[in-house]
């Protein structure tokens, strides 16, 4: 839903608090008058030329301060550095992510709620085409069927951000259309909650995303994602609707690929017919076929783990579950969750080898080494994407290396 560097789920709430800025108590007094006096010489201008009333501006920075603990700061005359440290799935072994601590729960209680909430889901999914499993292992990953609390004062959050924070400009997009929910109506200022990247009610929606997808389901007047079900989950469909979910499809199929398949044609770009990736020796685990009505339509090659984990052929709907939160592993975990919910409890055929741990920094050096060798990776960024795991396929095999299509301690020895 949000970019990657945003939309970190409740399972990481607590490392943001190990993310502490050390500030000392004089210096800390010199960010919130200077925090004042933007709000009110640089946001207040702009937020009155949107619409917002002083009332409304007020109201929401009432006794709001920086919250200096909040990650990916820059304090006002620093330079913004790249952390050492990353503290995301990529950065681990992916298979933690699947820990069947955390996709049993969602599964879990994805079952547990399908049968109480049937006839919304079968309306949902009639108006949306967004099966009701897809909706559930959202709502589940995202805030534990909204069992979680959301700790945070979103204009705190998003107020710190805006004014000192490492993407300044996207924040002070959503700032301001949290003033717009609040103006409009739609929320009051005691309800704005939020996780600690500002992400709002049990979808977990920035405040733009609200404005853009919230739907009222249950036909009460309003869109309320804090306290209706039905509006919840109406909403996270809607959402997936205009990313452009494809009615009728899945989200794709684990796969086993030969030595013959180069894991390098991974990616969102380089599509074939279902039935082209077939005719390459690829087939679907367990003996399956993929279905006739798919054989005709294009799948994509996803390989998370490069050669030290299970593979899949994609369909389009998967990157749309990435537009929800811009990693391959969360889409995963999604389509594999709801898969679960759908047909009872299974792990995928295929292991996840012993990979990651690598540091966000040693990562976007190699990402430096191969760009200069002419390789796209995407962006030097520290994060294994699809481009970077197949442009390291792509040098293993032209330097006489079986490709691994992920990133490794030697490589990037060899590289850096």
């Amino acid at each position: 839903m949000v970019p990657a560097f945003v939309k970190s789920t409740l399972v990481f709430l607590c490392l943001a608090f190990a993310l502490t800025v050390s500030t000392t108590p004089a210096s800390a007094a010199r960010i919130d008058d200077q925090f004042s006096a933007w709000l009110q010489n640089d946001l207040w201008p702009q937020a009155k030329a949107k619409g917002i009333s002083k009332k409304t501006f007020d109201a929401a920075f009432d006794g709001i301060k920086p919250n200096l603990k909040l990650p990916d700061l820059v304090k006002p005359g620093e330079k913004a550095t790249t952390p050492q440290k990353q503290h995301q799935a990529e950065f681990g072994s992916p298979g933690a992510y699947f820990a069947e601590k955390t996709i049993g729960a969602v599964t879990a209680g994805g079952r547990a709620r399908e049968a109480t909430n049937a006839r919304t889901l079968a309306a949902i999914e009639k108006r949306y085409g967004v099966p009701g499993e897809v909706l559930l292992a959202i709502w589940g990953r995202e805030t534990g069927f909204g069992a979680a609390k959301m700790p945070y004062d979103a204009f705190e959050v998003l107020g710190t951000k805006a004014f000192m924070s490492t993407k300044k400009d996207f924040f002070r997009t959503e700032l301001l259309a949290a003033l717009e929910i609040v103006e409009r109506g739609l929320a009051p200022v005691g309800a704005m909650k939020s996780s600690w990247a500002g992400a709002l009610g049990q979808p977990q929606f920035m405040p733009t995303s609200f404005l853009k997808h919230a739907v009222d389901f249950d036909g009460d007047g309003r869109a309320d994602i804090w306290n209706s079900t039905p509006d919840v989950l109406a909403s996270i469909a809607n959402y997936l609707v205009h990313y452009g979910w494809v009615r009728g499809r899945g989200w794709g199929f684990e796969v086993t690929v030969p030595e013959t398949v180069s894991c390098s044609l991974e990616g969102p770009d380089q599509g074939k017919k279902i039935s082209q990736w077939a005719a390459m020796g690829i087939k679907r685990v367990g003996g399956k076929a993929f279905p006739a009505g798919e054989l005709k339509a294009e799948g994509f090659l996803l390989m998370p783990a490069g050669r030290s984990g299970p593979a899949f052929i994609a369909t389009p709907n998967f990157y749309v579950l990435k537009e929800y939160n811009t990693s391959d592993l969360y889409a995963l975990f999604i389509g594999h969750g709801a898969d679960r919910i759908a047909h009872g409890d299974s792990n995928f055929a295929g292991s996840w080898g012993a990979v990651g741990g690598l540091y966000r920094s040693d990562i976007a050096a190699l990402q430096r080494a191969l760009e200069a060798k002419g390789y796209d990776v995407g962006s030097a960024d520290g994060l294994p994407g699809f481009k970077t795991r197949r442009s390291i396929g792509e040098w293993q095999a032209k330097n006489g290396q079986a490709a691994t299509c992920f990133p490794d301690a030697s490589l990037v020895a060899v590289l850096k």
